[in-house]
């Protein structure tokens, strides 16, 4: 696969509308092209102590981040005609699909591939298939696990690896 952008949420409780955080990373002629990062206000605005535990974001952060369709705004331009790519399809477009319905906007039925499947297809004698094991095997070294553009970037790297 030579063009597509990968993406990865962080969500601040076990709401899929409570997307906090988001990392995408285009990959365009089988090259690194652009990467996005953003903190969103998420809804509903709380946090949980599990997740922040996970990426260690709080209320605080997001104070004054912008809400969703204001950062989608700024991504849109960013993947237009590129499939996407999660680790985790089911988490992240799940995210996505969420918070469209959720300020009513126009879901595009985006193209979304999967790099977990692709792991556990290709890579089937790994301890576990999570994003940093995977990305260690592919030859990726993540650094700041569970931060959205590290995870993203990841993803972009085991995309290249296993698609």
């Amino acid at each position: 696969m030579e063009n597509f952008a990968a993406i990865d949420f962080e969500t601040a409780n076990q709401e899929r509308t409570s997307v906090c955080s988001v990392g995408v990373v285009t990959v365009r002629d089988g090259e690194f092209s652009e990467s996005f990062y953003s903190l969103i206000q998420p809804e509903p605005n709380y946090y949980n102590y599990w997740c922040t535990r996970v990426h260690g974001l709080t209320q605080a952060d997001t104070d004054d981040a912008p809400i969703f369709p204001e950062v989608w705004s700024h991504i849109e331009p960013l993947i237009e005609g590129l499939p996407l790519i999660a680790h985790n399809k089911r988490f992240d477009e799940g995210c996505l699909k969420a918070v469209f319905y959720l300020y009513q906007m126009d879901y595009p039925d985006y193209e979304f591939y999967d790099t977990l499947y692709a792991a556990r297809r290709k890579l089937p004698r790994l301890m576990n298939h999570q994003l940093h094991t995977v990305a260690e095997a592919c030859g990726f070294n993540l650094v700041n696990h569970h931060n959205a553009l590290a995870d993203a970037e990841a993803c972009a790297w085991i995309a290249k690896k296993l698609l």
